[in-house]
């Protein structure tokens, strides 16, 4: 049977998602532990995207296949038995034989934020990017987002190394939310390229600032050169939220 499963992780730890030989990752953890309840058979996962080192998700969801019949409680069970505490196994159930958690995602919610407290306490650090007291113009900041949404080119809004040939993308909705002393940047769209994200956090943060205005957003979008957007933001702010299909 193939199963899919909603999983959480806090990316403090993990160099990344994706299995490299450089340090601890999500996924090889989580393979290792079906390769346990599997008897040493190895198991291998699908998720929806890859995140980077110290990125977050509350709502990562991945597939996988077995020949194991246990319910979907039984599974998420099992899993968050063995599962290291920075990683946690929220919704189970079994899918057709065709879903993909990767080609079948039709939409992604992402969430940013950045701490405006002038102290920030030591258990938020890895949870949000510190900002020392800055008070962003969010007005401008919305205005700004108004130039991102829609079907664009994204080209200047991704890392500069990334291989995707099309980097048109289309953004549904890009809103920003004040709570006590967080804001947060909300982001909804179809997919997102390589730090596409954390570069659009970056570069209206510096319109919320005042390090650019509001029509540089819209040459940028338009021109398509990296160089025209702003900088790439922390990953420790950044969040997969959501994966809809």
């Amino acid at each position: 049977m193939r199963i899919k499963a909603t999983i959480a992780y806090d990316g403090t730890d993990f160099v990344g998602y994706q299995v490299q030989p450089n340090g601890r990752t999500v996924q090889e953890v989580f393979e290792r532990v079906l390769q346990k309840i599997h008897k040493g058979i190895v198991v291998k996962i699908i998720a929806s995207g890859r995140t980077d080192a110290r990125v977050h998700a509350t709502g990562q969801v991945i597939h996988f296949d077995t020949a194991l019949s246990l319910p979907p409680s039984a599974w998420q069970k099992a899993l968050n038995v063995n599962l290291p505490g920075d990683i946690r196994v929220v919704e189970v159930c079994e899918v057709p034989a065709d879903f993909h958690a990767r080609f079948n995602a039709v939409g992604k919610r992402y969430r940013y934020i950045w701490s405006l407290e002038e102290v920030q306490l030591p258990f938020r650090r890895h949870y949000a990017v510190f900002m020392k007291g800055v008070q962003p113009d969010m007005a401008a900041m919305q205005q700004a987002a108004t130039h991102l949404v829609g079907e664009h080119d994204f080209s200047a809004f991704c890392a500069a190394n990334t291989s995707v040939v099309d980097k048109v993308r289309t953004i549904q909705s890009l809103t920003f939310e004040k709570h006590e002393q967080e804001l947060h940047m909300i982001i909804e769209g179809n997919g997102f390229l390589y730090n596409m994200v954390r570069i659009i956090a970056g570069t209206l943060w510096e319109v919320g600032v005042g390090k650019r205005n509001i029509e540089s957003v819209a040459y940028a979008v338009t021109n398509c050169v990296r160089e025209n957007a702003g900088k790439t933001a922390p990953p420790q702010g950044l969040y997969l939220e959501k994966v809809w299909y």
